[in-house]
């Protein structure tokens, strides 16, 4: 039986055109080499996965290749190519440095930078996981990789390069490896599958390459696990089994029961969702994507934005001419919302069941708001009652006056009306914090559309009793107490905060957690207390 190698090693790239997504890096490395241009220290870093360490060996070899050919790629033939696919060569050196992170370590490796090359031009010293060194070893390596001798070549790479001490930044040239894009991970796929006469859908391979998120290392080890679970031939269905996904038809029947109103099915659907064990924020944060990707398709100048096949992108555009702009916006702002305060609802089920009933009336939501608006904007102009009867032709100079001061008498009066309307206004205290709609805005949150029309301000009776410093204490220990097992968490917030008057329209007090301000409803809830209390809402 022969041994079986995971593709991650057996497809290995071996030349810099057999890279994937990393065009312009190597591209950059093979006009140095042609170029004659060589840095003494070069520094790759980038998420895993991405090709960092399998560049720099592909580079190692390539620079000591006695017949490069004309693109600057390892001719596979001399010597020197041949004892590297051996792995026995003496000019190229690796060294983990997540072992080998001592002193000692660096000591050893600089010894040996002492001796020349027997064979080709220059010795190649990879150390990875550069980060992994302690400091005392930067310190010792710092010189050599400073001043190295002109056959020396270092090649440092690493994950975290924040970790890595300014001084050995500043000597190497830095190459930024950026994450595989879905597209070229599953054309990467496709190639592999080809080779190894293994049938794969389309699909099942972009949920691969989705999976993998941008570390191609990742999506040849999925790969491998999709070939054991289901052979030589690998479906969307299994994958999605076997990686537990949840699919996008559930995403798109639940638009379709939204739009239908049939607020049951949705129930339904998501109980379906929870009893094959997916994670119920899970769900929400895919319906977000989903209603993400509604959106793209509703202009072919941005649908390539979806990371999808070509099939599921052409049934996005034709679910998304289904949606108008206004509910796609306001549903991800729902979604969105309901992520941010998923964490802090007790009943997390019932939390995103609202949330999908609320998007079943957002088209009748939009009707209301543009009535409400229609009418705010067309105010009716109060005109004079026209006479339907006759009147001589001896009195139509006396009827012109007559409607032209009735006209001037009106508009005085509107004038009048709107400036004590202003006057009124600007005499009103100005609030410290908004409403919209009977409840407090919040400032932590994203909202990606304006808010609802306001509501015609109603009159409230104005209470504006004195109170004094002691009233002030005792109602506020009395909500404390009051409140104390329905807000427990918002109560131990305020226990010590010490209110104290300040002037004569407001009340200060100190609190050593911010939370507690982002608890609107709470806080409305303590500020209706007070007025009632000390029976002042002026304050």
């Amino acid at each position: 039986m022969d041994n079986f190698v995971v593709s991650a090693r057996k497809y290995r790239p071996i030349t810099f055109d057999s890279v994937v997504g990393q065009k312009a890096i190597t591209s950059t490395l093979q006009n140095a080499i042609r170029t004659n241009t060589l840095a003494q220290a070069f520094l790759f870093c980038g998420p895993r996965g991405v090709g960092k360490t399998t560049c720099a060996r592909i580079m190692a070899k390539t620079i000591n290749c006695m017949n490069p050919t004309a693109d600057m790629e390892a001719c596979d033939q001399c010597e020197s190519c041949r004892s590297f696919n051996n792995s026995n060569s003496f000019n190229i050196y690796e060294l983990d440095a997540a072992s080998n992170n001592s002193v000692d370590d660096i000591r050893n490796l600089v010894d040996q930078v002492r001796i020349p090359p027997q064979v080709g031009k220059y010795k190649v010293y990879i150390i990875d996981e550069v980060h992994m060194l302690s400091q005392a070893a930067f310190n010792a390596f710092l010189k050599t990789l400073e001043e190295p001798p002109a056959y020396a070549k270092f090649i440092l790479a690493t994950t975290e390069k924040h970790k890595i001490l300014a001084t050995i930044l500043s000597r190497c040239q830095i190459f930024d490896f950026k994450r595989i894009t879905v597209d070229d991970i599953r054309l990467h796929l496709q190639n592999i599958a080809a080779k190894e006469n293994i049938t794969a859908e389309v699909e099942a391979l972009n949920i691969i390459a989705q999976k993998a998120d941008g570390a191609l290392r990742d999506a040849l080890s999925i790969f491998d696990q999709m070939v054991s679970f289901s052979g030589n031939n690998i479906t969307y269905k299994d994958v999605i089994n076997n990686l537990n996904v949840l699919d996008y038809e559930y995403y798109f029947r639940v638009v379709d029961y939204i739009l239908a109103k049939d607020n049951n099915s949705i129930l339904l659907l998501l109980n379906e969702v929870v009893e094959k064990g997916f994670d119920i924020q899970h769900f929400i944060q895919g319906f977000a994507s989903h209603l993400r990707n509604l959106l793209l398709g509703r202009d072919s100048r941005v649908i390539d934005l979806m990371e999808v096949s070509q099939q599921l992108k052409m049934r996005y555009a034709e679910q998304s001419q289904r949606c108008s702009q206004y509910f796609i916006l306001k549903s991800l702002d729902l979604a969105n919302q309901c992520d941010l305060n998923f964490k802090n609802s007790n009943n997390k089920r019932l939390h995103v069941e609202i949330c999908l009933m609320k998007m079943c009336f957002l088209e009748s939501q939009q009707t209301t708001d543009n009535k409400q608006q229609t009418s705010y904007i067309q105010q009716p102009v109060q005109r004079p009652i026209q006479q339907s009867t006759q009147q001589p032709i001896g009195n139509s100079q006396t009827q012109t006056q007559t409607q032209s001061q009735t006209q001037s008498q009106i508009q005085t009066q509107t004038q009048s009306q709107i400036q004590s309307q202003s006057q009124s206004q600007s005499q009103s205290p100005q609030p410290t914090v908004t409403t919209v709609r009977g409840r407090m805005s919040r400032s932590g949150t994203i909202s990606i559309t304006s808010e609802e029309s306001k509501k015609e301000d109603v009159k409230e009776e104005v209470w504006n009793n004195a109170f004094t410093q002691e009233q002030v204490t005792t109602a506020w220990n009395d909500y404390i107490e009051s409140h104390q097992s329905a807000s427990p968490i918002f109560i131990a917030g305020i226990r010590n905060a010490e209110p104290r008057i300040v002037g004569n329209s407001e009340i200060h007090f100190k609190i050593d957690n911010i939370l507690v301000i982002k608890d609107i409803n709470n806080m409305q809830s303590l500020h209706e207390y007070l007025k009632n209390a000390l029976h002042n809402n002026q304050f």
